[in-house]
């Protein structure tokens, strides 16, 4: 059908879209999974004193950073204030674990079933993952005093709660792969974090002694995004050839084909930034248990608790910003090493007769690929680094205190959409329309 010139592209795309029957029901499936997301969202857990809760969450950067990728959840303490997170952790701790366990390696070679399996497996993990950081988060917040206090029955109640709430989550995101467009579990975290940004921006509008510093924030925001998909795009391409063997009248012709391997320069994606983080987040979290109370002379768990706090004001604030710089570098050099390695491609190529021109096979493929992995894991690795300390340059350029720009909720929130539109965009393609992308 061809298109109308008048209309801008990406109206047109989402026009055609509408127009095909099973595409449309399967962006329609999407959206209705979402707000069923939204609604679990709100299904508060009883026995929270929630204007306490919120005024800790409007006095902790950190506790509000993490609010905003369960899309508010948290700060009412819903049944769906964990997310999908416990999944993701199972997730991660499941493919750094495939290629070091032989069972569990033999399983990723099985095809379809042993993915399956697999997959099972990583569900298995989850429950108790989700219930052990349930009631972590819950004895945090009655540290905090935004609990009331419960018994040992309350306590399994609310633990339980939340571990249910996390895998009625996982089941939607599930369902939206299936039935959906996208990646239904990143879709479920898209949605948490967009849910987030109204009451963020609206909080940073009611600013108003501090325009030029919400401003500036705004074009912060603005060239993090475009930085962002600078790096999710960028890629190199390694040439291959291919000696393909063909029969004509009965006789025996080779054939040489070519393609390329896309390296990515941000191989690691965003996961990086969570094992940072999260490394960040636990000594702080755990001397909250010891530290004195206010008015009291502090000890060396306040200390901690001041070192890696990101809302710490410089010099000291300096260290927590530092070390995450340096811990995002690292974990980006370590889980590309981890992703690279079981792909194989050296052992692939040989096994299909490829060949990179003027690299022989074997253990010279192997040192070369290596060699521009580590090359371009560097500007990854950077990129990644810089994206994390944004919030601290957004911080001392804007004084916005009142918005925070999370790094990690951007990058989630552009290569979530990126990955979306590709999907629809071969959707459409292939149904000879015009997609979103040149």
């Amino acid at each position: 059908m061809p298109q109308t010139q008048s209309r801008p592209r990406l109206i047109q795309a989402m026009i055609d879209a509408f127009s095909l029957p099973d595409l449309r029901q399967k962006l329609i499936f999407t959206l209705a999974m979402l707000i069923v997301f939204r609604f679990i969202a709100h299904v508060p857990i009883p026995g929270v004193d929630l204007a306490q809760l919120q005024d800790i969450f409007d006095r902790n950067q950190l506790l509000g950073m993490l609010d905003l990728f369960s899309g508010g959840a948290m700060r009412y303490f819903s049944i769906a204030a964990m997310g999908v997170y416990p999944y993701i952790t199972s997730s991660i701790i499941m493919q750094l674990l495939v290629p070091v366990i032989p069972a569990l390696r033999r399983l990723s070679e099985e095809g379809e079933s042993g993915r399956n399996r697999i997959n099972q497996i990583t569900h298995w993990l989850t429950v108790p993952l989700a219930a052990l950081q349930g009631f972590a988060q819950l004895q945090l917040l009655r540290s905090q005093g935004g609990v009331l206090a419960a018994g040992p029955l309350e306590t399994v109640a609310i633990v339980a709660s939340l571990t249910a709430g996390t895998m009625i989550c996982v089941w939607l995101g599930e369902l939206i792969t299936e039935r959906g467009i996208g990646n239904g579990v990143s879709i479920i975290i898209f949605g948490g974090i967009i849910a987030g940004l109204p009451e963020q921006i609206g909080r940073g509008m009611i600013a108003k002694d501090n325009w030029a510093g919400v401003g500036v924030f705004v074009l912060l925001a603005l060239a993090t995004v475009v930085l962002i998909v600078i790096f999710t795009e960028g890629h190199r391409r390694i040439p291959v050839q291919y000696a393909r063997t063909a029969f004509r009248g009965g006789k025996m012709y080779r054939q040489a084909g070519s393609t390329y391997i896309p390296l990515r320069v941000n191989m690691a994606g965003m996961i990086p930034l969570i094992f940072a983080m999260s490394l960040m987040i636990f000594p702080g979290t755990i001397a909250s248990y010891f530290a004195a109370p206010a008015g009291q002379d502090p000890n060396f768990a306040n200390t901690i608790m001041e070192w890696f706090n990101p809302s710490t004001p410089v010099p000291i604030g300096l260290f927590y910003w530092v070390l995450y710089f340096v811990l995002v570098v690292g974990f980006t050099f370590f889980y590309t090493m981890v992703i690279f390695e079981q792909m194989d491609l050296a052992r692939t190529l040989q096994r299909q007769g490829g060949f990179i021109p003027g690299v022989r096979p074997g253990k010279p493929t192997t040192d070369y690929l290596n060699g521009v992995t580590n090359r371009l894991t560097w500007g990854g690795a950077l990129f990644l680094a810089i994206v994390a300390i944004m919030p601290f340059f957004a911080s001392q350029i804007t004084n916005a205190s009142v918005m925070t720009l999370s790094s990690t909720a951007i990058l989630i929130v552009v290569g979530v959409a990126l990955d979306t539109m590709k999907q629809i965009e071969a959707q459409l393609t292939m149904r000879r329309y015009e997609g979103f992308l040149k």
